[in-house]
């Protein structure tokens, strides 16, 4: 190690639809914070980043609003996302301006090389040193533990808040993917549009994910706090919205049943791309798969049941992965601290 190594950190970023997640070597975890941006309209200064930006999402006066510059696990507004990931590596550095950074980040499978070329700006642009992209769901792999470099075929479905990334991983490269447009943001559109077409009620954004967190289901059965599977029984909900006849407040009951219809077009379309990269892998693989099964990790894995559900469509063994909100961080950590 030269002398100006020291002065080098190591830093490894998940930069997600909903959230950003910073590794930095040798510490862990630094930053989990939602990836919003709140700007003054007047001034187009940064307000708020992060947990204070995301309070503030339907909430702002007309002088504030409140964005998330990343869309569908790319770089929607470049201004914006550069603010970000700069306040974020300087927290994660704790304000340490003087430190240079070699900087791992992960990138859907499916990107443009334009999309690419955004993201490495967006970094050296940020304060990196060097810079390298390595496909989310590779990262989520090696987060997950999974030996990606052995001569077996592996598959992961990593389900994240813009994009669901869904690959077959052997040899250490990616032999069969799809990248979907689809994932744990569409599922929060679902249930707010399911609510207004129903009901005649209009909800928040934010509403809709707590919803989604709380009563969100893909399967009536699930895998009990033990190792035995049992049925979910019906649950309840209390939520707050607008009329849209009246325009007054209204507060109403929703159930998990309800939920689970209102969302399961698009768990749907989550299997069947499933169905499509294993309808293009190659036989030895498959056979590896159907005997090390499939694995879940993002924070779509967590929608109660899914695993079920993926079971029993496929025919295949499903495993959450340990800690999957952090698996993609922690594989770029991973190949971070490799490098």
């Amino acid at each position: 190690m030269g002398f100006f190594d020291i002065f080098t950190q190591k830093i490894g970023i998940d930069l997600g639809t909903s959230n950003t997640l910073i590794y930095v070597g040798n510490k862990g975890i630094i930053v989990n914070e939602p990836s919003v941006v709140a700007l003054n309209v007047n001034s187009n200064e940064v307000c708020a980043v992060g947990e204070s930006a995301k309070a503030m999402l339907d909430r702002t006066p007309k002088t504030i609003r409140a964005i998330r510059p990343l869309q569908n696990g790319v770089i929607a507004d470049f201004e914006i996302t550069r603010a970000m990931i700069k306040y974020f590596i300087e927290k994660a550095l704790n304000h340490r301006r003087f430190i240079k950074s070699n900087i791992v980040i992960c990138v859907p499978v499916g990107v443009t090389s334009i999309e690419r070329r955004a993201v490495e700006e967006v970094a050296y642009d940020a304060g990196a040193k060097k810079v390298r992209l390595i496909e989310e769901p590779m990262a989520a792999a090696i987060g997950a533990g999974l030996n990606v470099d052995e001569p077996v075929g592996n598959m992961i479905v990593d389900i994240g808040g813009g994009t669901t990334e869904i690959a077959v991983i052997s040899l250490g490269g990616i032999v069969a993917s799809d990248s979907l447009r689809i994932a744990g943001d569409d599922l929060d559109i679902n249930i707010r549009d399911y609510i207004k077409l129903k009901y005649k009620m209009e909800i928040g954004i934010v509403s809709a994910e707590k919803i989604k967190m709380t009563i969100g289901n893909a399967s009536k059965r699930f895998y009990l706090s033990g190792a035995s599977e049992g049925e979910n029984p019906p649950q309840e909900m209390q939520i707050r919205g607008r009329d849209i006849v009246s325009g007054l407040p209204l507060n109403m009951t929703v159930t998990s049943d309800e939920i689970r219809e209102a969302t399961i077009e698009t768990v749907n379309n989550i299997v069947n791309a499933i169905k499509r990269v294993l309808e293009k892998t190659p036989p030895e693989l498959s056979s590896d798969i159907y005997a090390n099964g499939i694995y879940l990790s993002g924070g779509g894995a967590l929608l109660k049941g899914l695993d079920i559900f993926i079971e029993k469509e496929t025919g295949l063994k499903v495993y959450i992965a340990e800690n999957p909100l952090n698996s993609v961080v922690m594989g770029a950590g991973k190949i971070c601290e490799s490098l």
